[in-house]
């Protein structure tokens, strides 16, 4: 497991690198000391996993997250247990609040290696997917007012383009991210999510019904969702993909 260490404070980096010394299955790969420098990093070094510290001189934790494309398994740490409700609003794996004990680190780890292997999982089962030569994406952030929330793929039924914005809907609610439809899309698992229409993408693994129209074109019925009309050219190709 590659962590990345995020925090302003040296003696906190340095002693979670000390207690991360017990756990050999985890690669420290790099430190960071502010928002900024987390950002190359991870854009760099791609970790698997990142301690995040809340509370930075500049851009806070959740503001970092705000800046990434794809966001790797996140542990909040922080000093403030206030932040724990938010922490796990943003579907966190977990929060560490300092001093972090050898017990807590030990749980989160054992969380944090759940979540790599069902992520895994999940990515082995979807197969390749690949676009402009990009990884598909596995979670987003997500920030809508005081809320915020880290959103894995899987757990997001439809995107829609709204302009520069692209909605998600997943079952938290519908919140606004500021990328667009077609940016997303170029880093969508294509055997999982598919272009409905020229505003929508549907997730297939939430298709509840298909219903077909008198002029061939389809219509689906998400899981806990709205029906989604299926454009005529779109619903041949969701015909030969679901061997209609």
């Amino acid at each position: 497991m590659r962590a990345l260490i995020v925090d302003d404070e040296r003696l906190a980096r340095s002693g979670l690198r000390r207690l991360l010394r017990a756990h050999r299955h985890v690669e420290i790969i790099g430190e960071a000391e502010n928002a900024e420098q987390a950002l190359e990093a991870i854009r760099k070094l791609n970790p698997d996993l990142i301690f995040l510290d809340v509370e930075m001189p500049g851009r806070n934790g959740f503001e970092l997250l705000e800046q990434l494309e794809d966001v790797p398994i996140t542990i909040f740490t922080t000093a403030y247990d206030s932040y724990a409700a938010r922490a796990f609003e943003a579907s966190a794996l977990d929060y560490l609040v300092k001093p972090i004990s050898p017990e807590r680190l030990d749980a989160s780890l054992v969380r944090a290696g759940k979540s790599l292997r069902s992520a895994a999982a999940d990515s082995n089962v979807a197969g390749p997917a690949l676009r402009l030569g990009h990884s598909p994406l596995r979670q987003v952030f997500v920030r809508d007012g005081d809320h915020c929330w880290i959103v894995r793929l899987a757990d997001i039924s439809m995107m829609e383009s709204e302009g520069n914005y692209t909605r998600l809907h997943f079952s938290a609610g519908s919140p606004l991210i500021f990328r667009s439809l077609t940016a997303i899309e170029q880093r969508l698992d294509t055997s999982a999510f598919f272009r409905a229409n020229r505003s929508q993408i549907i997730n297939l693994h939430w298709i509840e019904k298909v219903e077909s129209e008198i002029e061939g074109r389809l219509v689906v019925k998400l899981a806990k969702g709205p029906k989604i009309e299926i454009s005529r050219r779109q619903s041949l190709k969701l015909r030969q993909a679901m061997s209609l």
